[in-house]
């Protein structure tokens, strides 16, 4: 079984729905956009937000990245809390750490954003390394998060996995040369995973230790 296991934040430790959808309303709002359907903004949840921006509403780069920061204006103050965090999941990091493996974030959510969910429901105990974009976007790519988390930490790539809820994650693992488990009860579907090259798939929190143990 793997030593090294990373997780991806949102859609795969926490459901962070209702504080994404209502930054994406609230930057969307800056450009004179009311949107009205929140199921179409759930695209916003796992990519990098920029990326989302211009593939969703048309936006220039340079908009696009405007736009992430009219998010953060709503998300640091009142979106980052209005999240949960998924059954199962704090049980499965404890068996996890309680077999000595070592846990790691790898998200495309800023670091510091990162750390505070992860503090706010208590879970931040479970990991030695929490790997996050940067505010300045110089770090945004899922792939490129991966690696940075793989060489702080001097991680045996053959003994890593990443576990994660949309293609960008398990396109992630690939670009790292690590395995994967797509899990499915977040943002991402059985042909999103398997389509991107999942190595294993977990429908529930539950599930995720015996999807890496078959790896």
């Amino acid at each position: 079984m793997s030593k090294y296991i990373l997780f991806d934040l949102d859609g795969t430790l926490t459901d962070p729905f209702d504080g994404i959808t209502n930054s994406v309303i609230y930057a969307l709002k800056k450009f004179g956009i009311e949107e009205s359907d929140r199921d179409k903004l759930k695209s916003f949840i796992g990519p990098p937000l920029y990326k989302s921006f211009m593939e969703e509403y048309g936006f220039c780069r340079d908009d696009g990245f405007k736009a992430v920061n009219y998010y953060r204006e709503y998300y640091s103050e009142r979106g980052i809390f209005e999240n949960v965090l998924y059954s199962g999941i704090e049980e499965t990091l404890s068996n996890l750490s309680s077999e000595g493996k070592s846990l790691f974030v790898a998200t495309s959510k800023p670091t510091v954003f990162a750390q505070k969910i992860l503090r706010h429901f208590d879970i931040a105990k479970y990991f030695t390394l929490v790997a996050g974009a940067t505010l300045d976007s110089t770090l945004v790519e899922k792939a490129d998060i991966i690696n940075y988390a793989l060489e702080k930490s001097k991680a045996d790539r053959a003994e890593c996995v990443m576990v994660g809820d949309r293609m960008h994650d398990i396109y992630g693992a690939k670009a790292n040369a690590i395995k994967s488990v797509g899990v499915l009860y977040g943002y991402g579907s059985f042909k999103e995973l398997t389509g991107a090259g999942a190595d294993a798939i977990a429908e529930t929190p539950d599930k995720i230790v015996s999807a890496i143990q078959k790896l």
